[in-house]
């Protein structure tokens, strides 16, 4: 228990910051990290025992993990990395007012690789079939939605706390 608790404290220590905005966005980003360990775990439970390709998520953990660093020298760059690592819309949350053109940048792009790479991504490295590819939709929308309640509820927290 007490492992736990130490390595909580500086987990909490890692993604503490002045700014609420940008602790929040550290938080979100550790978040995601810590849980891609476990998404071909999900996948073969809700998908199929095919999962070698899932490990391609872990190329974005670095990038998540360093979220909190990068903010701490740079606060808007490290709130702009974690819309760039693939939190994009839900990201758009954590900008002010004054960095509107940020946002609409980010998302833009977001919107822009979705689209542009449409049809453009190759053959795929694995084909599932139909019932696997409903399974995959139904555990992604879950993973979303589930991500969208969590990140609602520590941004109505960062909110609550303002003077």
């Amino acid at each position: 228990m007490i492992l736990v608790r130490n390595i909580w404290r500086r987990v909490a220590a890692y993604a503490a910051h002045d700014d609420p905005m940008v602790e929040t966005c550290n938080l979100i980003a550790l978040v995601v990290a810590s849980n891609q360990p476990f998404y071909p775990l999900y996948v073969y439970l809700a998908v199929s025992e095919h999962i070698w390709p899932t490990f391609f998520t872990f190329l974005s953990t670095p990038l998540f993990l360093a979220v909190p660093a990068l903010a701490r020298r740079l606060p808007r760059a490290g709130r702009a990395l974690l819309p760039l690592t693939g939190v994009a819309l839900i990201s758009a949350t954590f900008f002010r007012p004054s960095e509107r053109l940020i946002t609409f940048i980010l998302v833009g792009l977001a919107i822009m690789t979705y689209l542009g790479l449409d049809g453009a991504y190759g053959d795929p490295v694995h084909l599932y079939s139909i019932s696997e590819y409903q399974a995959f939709l139904r555990l992604n929308v879950m993973s979303a939605g589930i991500l969208t309640v969590f990140v609602g509820l520590v941004a109505s927290e960062m909110l609550s706390r303002r003077p």
